[in-house]
């Protein structure tokens, strides 16, 4: 935790002896505001710090949050009485155990919890700074079970909050700012999460969902306008928007991640081995994207994955030989009634983060001759790490967390905007001596273990292994040889289940006469 404290009050900023006169009660408690880059919620990094009396708090605690308004305090029921105005129970006995400290990040979600009268159960754990929450549950009132919507929907809150940065200091009259994880369904959700969570949406962001909540609730728009504004809000507040920081990454683990992948190619592991240490110095990404270039089935999309498996990031793939208009990545106007968002917002919504690794194949694909133009060109904006609009989410969409990994067979069919944006790296193809060592070591075992084979049923001898790279030595690649593995494998799978044998050797006559 940082040793940044603020006094602070969630109500408005008041003068506690002016709201002493003026209410005839004691004034909303004060408490302090702590600032933690923490992602681990623990009784060492808590959520927040109770007073404690003489009884302790036990580990659970059932209760509620009392309404900032009323004062800063969590009113323990133990499951078995409500907690009045006063704060105590029927007794006589003080229920309220006043909030001491509290991660900036969760102070709007306490306000919340007080506000909507929220039974809860805590976690905590009772040092000497008091009784440190570090888990919250919503709960029935009498404690006896989990709430599961409003649970779900809080767990949800709280693991967004606790991976974010505290906000920045604003007017504590301003409303809070929001971000999304779970699925937001509804307009009430919505505004739950914005009231919870605000802050962890991108500044520009802040303020369009106000202009689009303000929208939905207008009743001078058509149902369809409604329905548009009401599902792209839905779209923003359902990925979890990440900040530019990255964690280092274990250069062991990607190089080995690397070999799993693919065998040989030295070079192009060792560049992108460098883009790796790149991160670790710098903990942002690289201002380039990468773009692997080579003839077909050589491994390029495999290599792309094994990046996004190295960067520990979600990933999304994009076709663009499949794209015939440039409005297909960038969304179309909400005027029409079959609008929708475009590629690349629905990549963020399908992954759920900002933080995503977007695989663009068969970038010398793309159709250069559609009436709308190129769409390949509607990707600039996304490359520059500038930010984007989609034309369905009318709002800046930042990118500062995307990392572009294309892949194309034939680099002169890229235009030179694409390319200038790109670190390209050249993939050649396989020796013959390297595709031998890829059948034996990598694609035989591979499809024998694919279809439940022991490596001693189906041998292939090295003469035989001449023969397949024969067979296929004007092909590109190793997919040829993963189909000649298989159909090998299947053969000797049909002799062994249908004539008894126990295994089966192929040499170079039995291979010859099989795939010629």
């Amino acid at each position: 935790m940082a040793d940044r404290i603020f006094d602070f009050n969630s109500s408005t900023m008041v003068n506690p002896k002016a709201e002493e006169d003026k209410a005839g009660t004691s004034a909303p408690h004060a408490f302090r505001v702590m600032v933690s880059d923490s992602k681990v919620l623990c009784p060492e990094t808590p959520i927040m710090v109770l007073m404690e009396g003489e009884e302790k708090l036990p580990r659970h605690a059932v209760g509620v949050f009392i309404n900032p308004l009323r004062g800063n305090s969590f009113a323990y029921t133990g499951g078995t009485v409500e907690a009045n105005v006063s704060g105590q129970d029927k007794d006589g006995r003080d229920l309220n155990h006043r909030i001491l400290t509290i991660d900036k990040r969760f102070v709007e979600l306490e306000k919340w919890l007080g506000e909507n009268h929220v039974s809860v159960k805590l976690t905590g754990e009772s040092r000497e700074e008091g009784y440190c929450v570090y888990k919250i549950r919503a709960v029935n009132p009498n404690g006896s079970g989990i709430q599961t919507e409003r649970d779900r929907f809080l767990q949800m809150v709280i693991a967004r909050l606790s991976e974010s940065e505290a906000p920045e200091d604003t007017d504590m009259e301003d409303e809070p700012e929001d971000s999304g994880q779970q699925d937001l369904r509804d307009l009430n959700s919505m505004l739950n999460f914005l009231a919870c969570a605000r802050h962890t949406l991108p500044k520009n962001m802040q303020a369009w969902a106000d202009r689009s909540i303000n929208l939905i609730k207008s009743q001078t728009i058509t149902p369809e306008e409604r329905r548009h504004a009401e599902r792209a809000l839905q779209m923003v507040l359902n990925i979890h928007w990440k900040g530019e920081y990255f964690a280092s990454i274990d250069p062991v683990r990607a190089r080995q991640i690397l070999d799993e992948e693919l065998f040989g190619l030295e070079r192009v592991k060792q560049r992108i081995m460098e883009t790796i240490i790149q991160i670790n110095r710098t903990h942002t990404l690289p201002a380039y994207g990468l773009l692997l270039a080579g003839p077909a089935g050589i491994g390029k999309s495999q290599l792309a994955y094994a990046v996004a498996r190295i960067l520990r990031l979600p990933w999304t793939s994009l076709d663009m030989s499949a794209i015939h208009d440039s409005e297909a990545l960038t969304g179309s106007p909400r005027v029409y009634a079959n609008a929708k968002a475009g590629r690349i917002m629905e990549a963020f919504t399908q992954s759920g983060s900002s933080n995503i690794v977007f695989i663009i194949n068969e970038l010398d694909k793309a159709d250069k001759n559609s009436v709308n133009g190129n769409p390949a060109d509607a990707l600039l904006t996304l490359l520059d790490n500038i930010g984007y609009t989609d034309n369905y989410i009318e709002c800046r969409i930042p990118t500062n967390g995307v990392y572009p990994v294309a892949t194309a067979n034939d680099k002169s069919r890229i235009s030179d905007p694409l390319m200038s944006r790109f670190a390209v790296i050249d993939i050649p193809d396989y020796t013959p001596e390297e595709k031998r060592i890829i059948f034996r070591k990598f694609s035989l075992p591979k499809v024998l273990k694919r279809m439940g084979m022991r490596p001693e049923e189906c041998v292939v001898e090295d003469r035989a292994i001449d023969v397949i790279l024969e067979k296929y030595r004007d092909q590109t690649g190793c997919r040829d040889l993963e189909q000649a593995a298989e159909h090998l494998a299947a053969n000797a799978l049909y002799q062994i289940e249908t004539t008894g044998v126990k295994d089966v050797t192929f040499d170079a006559h039995t291979v010859r006469r099989l795939l010629f």
